[in-house]
């Protein structure tokens, strides 16, 4: 299953499908969904989010299980150093390792100051190449404080993320050099929402690995997608989002829109993603979709 999407990443088209637990003890209505709208059948894998924004939902490792028995199809689970410490990181390894979750999204994670949860506090033992380091160590045989598995785990497939804008390019490729040095198989970058700025990050990944100038060290980018159907949700994004660029086209178009009522509003806002999804795997064919689980948009999207 995993070196089928391994493969797919590095020389097919790759799509996966982000999907976010709820704040509930039950994640099987979000499988059901995707199931009814036969989602599975348009992607190559899944990812589950971890706590995003710090606010507690349902575990993005048991999610993971789940979407990978009920579907056949590889799952990567998003890790954040945020909420445990290297006990904590390497155990739950160990537990997804046996029950075949085996890619991982390495993830500093959000401050704990804006979680849900009173007086919570991050644990920030390191940052997300700290989880990639131990990562490779498990890949090695042995945990991060060198100590052989009685039993090799099976291999784990490390990715990472990286922001899809700067007003300095050269800073993303420091970036992605970094998380490929530590290990990451594939970076899959924040939304993007221009050709023109997708072909930079394709540039600046393929520089970042003749950087790092090693068969074994070497990245795939994955550019983010996130449709977006919304004026306010392209304004929250382009004024409050490091990281992010929302061009003034796109702003234009949806502001005219508005003002044209609710419906022509999502009409303008889905054409430009959908064109834009078009335009990017033409381009390079490894995208990751995020649609903040609206899945009917995610198939609207897809099909």
């Amino acid at each position: 299953m995993f070196d089928k999407l391994l493969d797919k990443l590095k020389n097919g088209t790759y799509v996966t499908l982000e999907t976010t637990p709820s704040h509930s003890p039950v994640f099987s209505p979000i499988i059901d969904k995707i199931e009814e709208l036969e989602l599975h059948n348009y992607v190559d894998g899944f990812t589950t989010t971890d706590n995003p924004l710090a606010k507690l939902k349902y575990n993005s490792l048991f999610a993971a299980k789940l979407l990978q028995d009920r579907f056949s199809k590889p799952v990567i689970a998003t890790m954040s150093m945020r909420d445990r410490n290297k006990i904590a990181l390497q155990s739950d390894l160990l537990g997804a390792n046996e029950v075949d979750i085996r890619a991982v999204l390495a993830l500093t994670g959000d401050p704990a100051t804006i979680s849900d949860q009173p007086h919570a506090k991050g644990v920030f033992e390191g940052d997300s190449t700290l989880l990639l380091d131990m990562i490779a160590c498990f890949n090695s045989g042995i945990n991060y404080a060198g100590k052989p598995f009685s039993v090799p785990p099976r291999a784990i497939l490390p990715f990472a993320v990286v922001n899809s804008y700067s007003k300095n390019p050269k800073t993303l490729q420091k970036k992605m050099q970094k998380k490929i040095k530590h290990g990451a198989t594939g970076i899959i970058t924040q939304p993007v929402y221009d050709l023109e700025n997708a072909k930079i990050l394709v540039d600046l990944m393929e520089a970042a690995n003749t950087e790092c100038c090693s068969e074994t060290k070497n990245a795939t980018l994955i550019l983010g997608v996130f449709p977006i159907t919304k004026l306010r949700t392209a304004q929250f994004l382009s004024s409050h989002v490091p990281g992010i660029n929302v061009p003034k086209k796109w702003l234009e178009h949806l502001r005219i829109a508005n003002k044209a009522g609710e419906a022509e509003e999502y009409k303008v806002g889905f054409e430009l993603s959908k064109t834009l999804f078009e335009e990017l795997k033409a381009f390079h064919p490894k995208i990751h979709l995020m649609t903040a689980n609206q899945f009917q948009i995610a198939k609207d999207i897809l099909v």
